[in-house]
């Protein structure tokens, strides 16, 4: 899958695999692999100040130990959190 990926898609996918935390390897993992390729370039950004994010805040949120803060939530963190690409 990564052989069709831009360089920029490439760097994300990468990122998103190995992020520190096993499951949020697993859990960004699967995404960029379900959605990174037909991500429009608008939301490429966005994945990007995502992918910045704090594994533990990321995996709270996930899991719904904590709420998303309004001032970090967008729709494509909700696509993210919602497992619905699993």
């Amino acid at each position: 899958m990564t052989q069709e990926l831009d360089a920029e898609r490439r760097k994300l996918h990468f990122r998103s695999c190995h992020r520190g935390i096993k499951e949020m390897d697993i859990i960004f993992g699967k995404f960029a692999d379900t959605v990174l390729a037909d991500l429009p370039q608008d939301d490429l950004a966005d994945y990007q100040r995502i992918l910045e994010l704090p594994d533990d805040k990321l995996f709270s949120w996930a899991t719904g130990r904590e709420d998303v803060p309004d001032e970090v939530r967008s729709p494509l963190l909700d696509r993210l959190l919602s497992l619905e690409h699993m």
